[in-house]
């Protein structure tokens, strides 16, 4: 009887080499890991006699999840380690996305930044050859401005409309058929777009070349991408929010523009200026279409315009100095005017918001 209420033996707990409560990596690990990768990396490249530093960085990436790796595994446990070369190859990840971002962005600023000066925006090539110094980029912003715009203005509309039916109202095979054409032209190459409406516009109908010209081709590239951003915005609304206003007899159309609509306004703006970054920058159905021109045209619907993306092959193709200066110019003002226009639309869908606070 003795025996039976005397202790069990202790449980023992795990081994130490497989306790989660090892110690732990410094604060400052992933900073000195990264910079001895860096080191490692550039010795190793300029031993190796690697001359592009893309390599270098390449190998001094490698090196630093190998290094976290091991170093995680010999001072904590192998399930720290796991998930730290988890979260570096993010991070990795991460860094090879941004550095070509921000390279394109400092070369843009560093070549362009010369010529950009008041006299360039605010005059034309009129008079101007393509060798000589001088001339503007005037008539091409405003031929940009005209022709987004009036894209934005035919491809909006339709483009939200299209979502909202297929989120609210769309069932069975009519829906299925738009989903699918919307797929469809997610991926139409630009310069079918532009063959399109030189058939139909310009070919069969007659008229000639002008910025509405340019335009129709650019919505049609824009519709799909606001139909699909607009699509998945509306998709996030909680649906106890429609049942809610139903609830209260509100009618379904009303329900959708004053509770979905405002709920999903920031998503639905951020998705038209990708749609409006998306158009910017197409040369193919200008060139088709609007021609270019050297003169000021602010009629977008008569005559031939220029556009900045045109702009910037026609200096480039030159091969001047002062073109390329011109060229690298306008390429500045595109990512200013397409970066004015983010900013914008994030003002907008943040005065438009619903309030959540009290």
């Amino acid at each position: 009887m003795s025996h039976a209420l005397q202790d069990p033996s202790p449980v023992r707990g795990p081994k130490s080499s497989d306790s989660l409560t090892r110690g732990g990596l410094p604060r400052w690990a992933p900073a000195g890991i990264t910079a001895l990768s860096l080191a490692l990396g550039t010795g190793i490249g300029a031993v190796a006699g690697l001359d592009s530093k893309v390599q270098w960085g390449l190998i001094a990436a490698a090196l630093f999840v190998i290094i976290t790796y091991t170093a995680s595994s010999v001072i904590e446990n192998r399930r720290q380690a796991k998930d730290r070369v988890a979260t570096s190859v993010v991070w990795v990840c991460f860094v090879l996305a941004v550095i070509p971002l921000f390279s394109l962005i400092w070369v843009t600023i560093s070549r362009g930044i010369e010529a950009l000066t008041p006299e360039f925006l605010s005059h034309s090539m009129n008079g101007i050859t393509a060798f000589d110094e001088g001339g503007g980029v005037y008539h091409a912003l405003l031929g940009t401005i005209e022709q987004v715009a009036l894209a934005t203005l035919i491809a909006a509309p339709i483009g939200l409309l299209t979502a909202v039916y297929l989120v609210e109202y769309g069932r069975g095979t009519l829906a299925k058929s738009v989903t699918f054409f919307v797929d469809v032209m997610t991926g139409i190459p630009s310069i079918v777009a532009g063959l399109f409406i030189l058939t139909t516009w310009n070919l069969a109908l007659g008229f000639g070349p002008s910025g509405f010209a340019g335009s129709m081709a650019l919505s049609i590239l824009m519709m799909p991408v606001v139909v699909r951003s607009t699509e998945e915005m509306l998709k996030l609304v909680p649906n106890e929010l429609r049942e809610a206003s139903l609830a209260l007899g509100v009618p379904k159309w009303r329900t959708i523009l004053k509770v979905v609509l405002p709920t999903a306004i920031g998503g639905i703006s951020t998705g038209l200026m990708l749609a409006v970054a998306r158009i910017a920058g197409e040369t193919a159905p200008i060139m088709l279409l609007v021609f270019g021109a050297q003169l000021i045209n602010g009629n977008p619907f008569e005559g031939a315009q220029s556009s900045l993306p045109l702009y910037i092959w026609e200096q480039y193709k030159v091969g001047s100095e002062a073109s390329y200066d011109r060229a690298w110019a306008a390429a500045l003002v595109l990512i200013a005017f397409v970066m004015i226009l983010n900013l914008v639309a994030r003002g907008i869908a943040r005065w438009k918001a619903p309030k959540t606070g009290r």
